[in-house]
């Protein structure tokens, strides 16, 4: 088994999110990663979906996303040819004696203090998973208080975009014609 990570654009409809994971759901894939937002196009979202499964069964399932109506677009990013990143918000205990050492530690990662208590502090990281795992094995000792953690968003490296290759058209709706009597 391997993480594959799947660039999905879609219809902007309401239960195409169901729809795509309760694909994944039957045929007993775990999702580790969902990121969905808008794109340029405005009747058009962007699905990142991060999956640990063998590339056989990951090709049936890629089938079977594009036989949905709702699906425009799919494409795997493999990891050198892409850009790949997560957002990491995390509250750790900074009392007055250890708050020195927890800002080094978030000026060293190129991290941001967000918000600040008398005893914590909230701190924003973006990177790959091995920059916010390293970063949590280095405050954990400090005591972490809350965690939240995006999906992974990716995108192609270089000029060409998902968008330049062919594209099945999205459906407009066409008014009927009046009725005559």
């Amino acid at each position: 088994m391997s993480k594959h990570t799947l660039s999905v654009l879609v219809e902007d409809k309401p239960g195409v999110l169901a729809r795509i994971a309760g694909l994944f759901s039957r045929r007993g894939f775990n999702i580790e990663s969902l990121a969905v937002g808008p794109t340029e196009q405005a009747d058009v979202s962007r699905m990142t979906i991060v999956v640990n499964v063998a590339d056989s069964p990951l090709e049936q399932v890629t089938k079977q996303l594009n036989k949905l109506v709702e699906v425009i677009k799919i494409v795997e990013l493999d990891q050198p040819a892409s850009v790949v990143r997560e957002l990491l918000l995390v509250k750790v205990r900074a009392d007055a004696e250890s708050r020195g050492q927890v800002l080094e530690i978030v000026q060293l990662f190129k991290a941001k203090v967000v918000d600040v208590a008398t005893d914590a502090l909230t701190i924003q990281i973006t990177g790959n998973q091995g920059k916010i795992e390293d970063f949590l094995r280095i405050v954990e000792p400090f005591g972490l208080r809350e965690i939240v953690q995006s999906g992974v968003v990716a995108i192609g490296r270089g000029g060409r975009s998902i968008g330049d290759r062919t594209v099945k058209p999205v459906p407009v709706p066409v008014p009927a014609p009046p009725a005559t009597a």
